[in-house]
């Protein structure tokens, strides 16, 4: 009997980055787009979004730039291929967006206390992000790439991390008996933070 063939992690999606000048927004929406609940390659510049609800939005080849979503609902929300510079991300429940097509990008986002239980993420990366306490039990991050990370007290517990990679990261603590980490990079640095339930001194 022929065993199945391994699924391949897919390959990485391009963050947006080009969008048409009439898609460029900045702090608010104009008066045409008001109600709207579906936007495709749309640069969000300095928008305030905190506090309020994206629930049952759909972004799609997205980017959203030096903005604050810290507390906003993002139930049923669909992010499709979006990007997050610079942005407040703080606590917010990734886990409750919606799982087709899901696929995002961080650099230089305070992602503290953010919670991406389950979600299925491969290759994403993270760059310059702080991570404290952020939850990734049960999450899938193959080939994921922690680049300059803060990740004080991140949660790993049964996480998918074949070919990780945390070689700059910061504080990274898990236990290698409890998640998957074929092929994950680390530096010598980082050695200390998988040895911790040993109570093993690297030196």
């Amino acid at each position: 009997m022929r065993r199945p063939t391994p699924r391949k992690a897919p390959k990485p999606q391009r963050k947006p980055e080009h969008f048409p000048p009439e898609r460029v927004l900045a702090r608010a929406l104009p008066p045409g787009l008001a109600g709207e609940r579906e936007f495709e390659q749309y640069h969000f510049l300095n928008f305030d979004f905190s506090q309020t609800s994206l629930a049952g939005y759909l972004f799609s080849e997205c980017r959203f730039e030096n903005c604050n979503l810290a507390g906003t609902s993002l139930a049923n929300t669909s992010l499709q291929n979006v990007a997050f510079d610079g942005c407040k991300l703080l606590g917010l429940p990734f886990e409750a967006c919606r799982d087709m097509l899901f696929s995002v990008h961080f650099s230089r986002c305070q992602l503290d206390y953010a919670s991406f239980s389950g979600r299925v993420m491969p290759n994403t990366r993270f760059v310059e992000c702080s991570l404290r306490e952020a939850n990734f039990t049960q999450a899938d991050l193959t080939g994921a790439v922690f680049e300059r990370c803060e990740l004080d007290r991140a949660v790993f517990l049964h996480t998918q991390l074949n070919g990780a990679d945390f070689r700059t990261a910061q504080n990274v603590g898990l236990d290698p008996e409890l998640n998957e980490l074929k092929q994950a990079h680390f530096a010598l640095s980082g050695l200390p933070g998988l040895l911790t339930k040993h109570s093993l001194l690297v030196e």
